[in-house]
């Protein structure tokens, strides 16, 4: 089968599962979920406090996954095992996001227990399911496939979010979301996640696997202490997922924390709810963009031009609360999400590609195994370093500065990669 053939009944089921998911991203993670918490949830706590919870909770989501994905990642590789897990986290977070549908206003603590058990669903089922592409496509075809995923979660997962946004709307914004609409619109969440994802789970076959282990679970350690010391001999792999970790976690915090910052900053519920919508569609091209641009420059070249447009946009984000004016505040948070939009897509899909050309593909498996634990644990630090911070100085532009701070790390460990 040519890379131009269509797709496999096995690699559309496994694409239209990046639709089903990114549901959750753009709802329950980047957009509605973060000012429902601070309108409705955490209603009456200080907007600084609210923020840094919001950002706790992100960061506990993330280390939870982060210690389970290495042994996890390592049973799943046994015959029979990946579909199971995938189901497993799949219904967890199907679950929990329905359960986000019973806090009420002020019950804070309720709401955040089950938002992390809903991101940890979400992220343990991504896990299996990107470990299902060595299944679905030859190696000729995953960067396509793999590609074609990434676009269409980005373009699929406007569908749910402006039926979202009619159901927000038809309830009447005022000057806060209305709290029950916007729990209807967490299941309208629920049911496209779990609708886009049957193929996935009828379709899905696990053709790759170790042979059966009498221990699993301790052999799972072995094979992983086995990884970490071949990592370690290949100094530009270990350079790289610690370049990696730092600015891919900056980047990671400005997504995540992005509407919360917005509504302390007085900005309104309607332009922040277009402002993302304008920024998924934006991003599809420009990370197509990036891929062709990938044709004549060096990869890491680019890496490089993407981190320092992270850096621009952190610091005008910090500048923001200095301005006066309504037109130059409103010009300058546009400016900030278009530079999001410019970059976002590309600086994850040419990391990914990078970190192949670095990896001896006989073990490609094994590294890109250390590759994604790498990206969870870079989860954690970012919105703890912004929450902290943020609590620390009562101000959550300073705890946005502080996010700089990974990028100029990230930047100068790239420094030191050697292709090899």
């Amino acid at each position: 089968m040519t890379e131009r053939a269509p797709l496999s009944r096995e690699e559309k089921s496994w694409v239209l599962y990046d639709a089903a998911n990114s549901a959750f991203v753009l709802v329950m993670i980047t957009a509605i979920m973060p000012i429902y918490f601070k309108d409705v949830a955490a209603s009456g706590l200080a907007d600084a406090v609210a923020t840094s919870n919001w950002a706790f909770a992100n960061s506990t989501a993330s280390l939870i996954l982060a210690l389970l994905a290495p042994v996890l990642g390592t049973m799943a590789d046994y015959k029979d095992r990946k579909k199971p897990y995938f189901l497993f986290f799949l219904i967890t977070g199907l679950v929990f996001t329905v359960a986000l549908t019973i806090p009420l206003e002020g019950q804070w603590l309720l709401c955040l227990l089950l938002f992390i058990g809903a991101r940890v669903g979400w992220a343990g089922a991504n896990l299996f399911y990107d470990a299902f592409l060595v299944d679905v496509a030859a190696p000729e075809r995953m960067d396509s496939v793999s590609a074609k995923g990434f676009g269409i979660g980005y373009i699929g997962s406007i569908i749910p979010f402006l039926a979202v946004i009619a159901l927000i709307v038809s309830g009447g914004l005022g000057d806060g979301l209305p709290a029950g609409r916007t729990r209807m619109g967490f299941v309208v969440v629920v049911l496209w996640w779990f609708c886009l994802s049957l193929p996935a789970i009828k379709n899905l076959k696990q053709h790759h696997f170790v042979p059966p282990s009498p221990s699993p679970f301790a052999d799972g350690f072995v094979r992983l202490w086995t990884t970490f010391k071949n990592i370690r001999r290949h100094r530009s792999v270990f350079l790289f997922l610690a370049a990696y970790f730092f600015y891919i976690d900056g980047v990671g915090t400005i997504i995540t924390m992005s509407t919360a910052y917005g509504r302390d900053l007085g900005f309104g519920i309607t332009m922040l709810i277009t402002v993302l919508l304008v920024i998924q569609i934006v991003a599809f091209p420009c990370t197509l963009l990036y891929g062709r641009l990938a044709a004549r420059f060096e990869t890491r070249t680019l890496l490089f031009a993407g981190i320092a447009v992270y850096c621009l946009i952190t610091f005008l984000a910090f500048l923001l609360p200095f301005l006066e004016g309504h037109l130059v505040r409103h010009t300058l948070f546009w400016a900030i999400a278009l530079l999001v939009a410019s970059s976002m897509g590309g600086i994850q899909a040419l990391s990914r590609s990078y970190f192949s050309k670095l990896i001896p593909p006989e073990n490609s498996a094994e590294f890109f195994g250390f590759y994604n634990v790498s990206g969870k644990f870079a989860a954690i630090a970012g919105p703890a370093l912004l929450g902290i911070v943020g609590r620390m100085t009562g101000d959550t532009r300073w705890g946005v500065l502080s996010i700089l701070f990974l990028f100029v790390i990230g930047a100068w460990l790239l420094t030191r990669v050697r292709d090899e």
